[in-house]
């Protein structure tokens, strides 16, 4: 079985809204909803799981998943404090899951292609990730503000999400990462730290994640070609 776990516990305070950056309408329709439906959609996902924070679960419940008949979403959960510990809390809710992606609410244009390719290389490497050659060159900045050296843009690979695993694996790395009070800036972090390997194979410039008021813009557009 697969399971898709959508992460929409942050706030998103670069979006200068006050509300969650997820329950801003598109074209009107919420982000999340969009992203729950790339989910709902494909054939190879059995099951979702919502991390909501636990002043919007009952939001979440009434104004997206009830409101659009998400079937496949069989549970909202409450978040923690940190994402670490809102992946845990949804990692802990998933029943019988032999594969589990783990993905950003407000990253609405995830297709079909990378799911399924997602699922393919959690298979057989146990853990995967899509993303994307960063298109500017990266430099490495001093703490003086000054270049320190330029980083060769073949070996740099932008992680996108869904970020997709066997299950047992992905949960006992969390589990040991909470018992030695590791904190990870994503999941693939925390799989490697408990000495796993990620796949890192192609995800799409178009999946881009809902961070400032600007891509609002780049998502209206998205949606227009049929994204």
């Amino acid at each position: 079985m697969n399971c898709a776990i959508i992460m929409a516990a942050g706030k998103g305070s670069r979006m200068k809204v006050n509300k969650n950056k997820q329950f801003i309408l598109i074209k009107d329709k919420p982000i999340l909803a969009y992203t729950i439906e790339k989910f709902e959609k494909s054939s190879l996902i059995d099951e979702i799981v919502l991390v909501a924070s636990e002043d919007e679960v009952d939001y979440c419940k009434r104004e997206i998943v009830y409101k659009y008949n998400f079937t496949k979403v069989t549970k909202v959960v409450s978040g923690g404090s940190e994402r670490q510990k809102s992946v845990m809390k949804g990692l802990k809710a998933v029943k019988n899951a032999d594969i589990v992606l783990i993905h950003d609410g407000a990253r609405p244009f995830v297709s079909s292609r990378i799911i399924e390719d997602g699922i393919r290389y959690a298979k057989i490497y146990g853990g995967a990730a899509c993303g994307v050659e960063p298109k500017d060159t990266i430099k490495v900045k001093d703490r003086n503000g000054f270049s320190e050296k330029t980083l060769n843009r073949n070996e740099l690979f932008c992680v996108q999400t869904p970020q997709c695993f066997k299950y047992d694996l992905i949960f006992d790395a969390h589990i040991k990462a909470e018992k030695d009070g590791i904190l990870a800036t994503d999941d693939t972090a925390v799989f490697e730290m408990a000495k796993n390997k990620v796949y890192l194979y192609e995800g799409s410039y178009n999946n881009l994640k809902i961070t400032t008021p600007d891509d609002l813009y780049a998502a209206e557009n998205l949606i227009d070609k049929g994204c």
